[in-house]
């Protein structure tokens, strides 16, 4: 117990802030296409995360759909999804911000598979 309470509080000092230009910027730690239009691939992203991660932010450009997802234990964006509109589905990339960080919270990463055919 006392390893951890020391362990998440670095771990947040380490991660710092970014800005959702900046977490886009950054190389995806997933790039996937999907059967599923943009939107109902953002749909099911909302549906999968409202548990742990509470409302997205979705913007719409054209057919294509960014999605915002919030941090777990503090302010900002934790990942984008650049979804975009191809024939027969979307193509899916996800930016995530602490991407080199190999203790990062799993639940985004298991809603983006889990979206991608189900």
């Amino acid at each position: 117990m006392k390893w951890g309470a020391w362990v998440l509080p670095l771990f947040l000092a380490i991660s710092g802030c970014a800005s959702v230009a900046e977490i886009s910027e950054t190389l995806p730690t997933m790039n996937v296409i999907s059967g599923k239009k943009p939107h109902e691939y953002a749909q099911c992203l909302s549906e999968k995360l409202a548990s742990s991660r509470g409302a997205l932010q979705i913007e719409t450009h054209k057919e294509d759909v960014r999605v915002i997802v919030p941090q777990k234990f503090s302010s900002g964006p934790a990942a984008v999804f650049d979804i975009e509109h191809r024939s027969g589905g979307s193509s899916i990339k996800l930016h995530e911000r602490i991407s080199n960080v190999p203790l990062r919270p799993r639940d985004v990463r298991d809603a983006a598979t889990e979206c991608i055919s189900g």
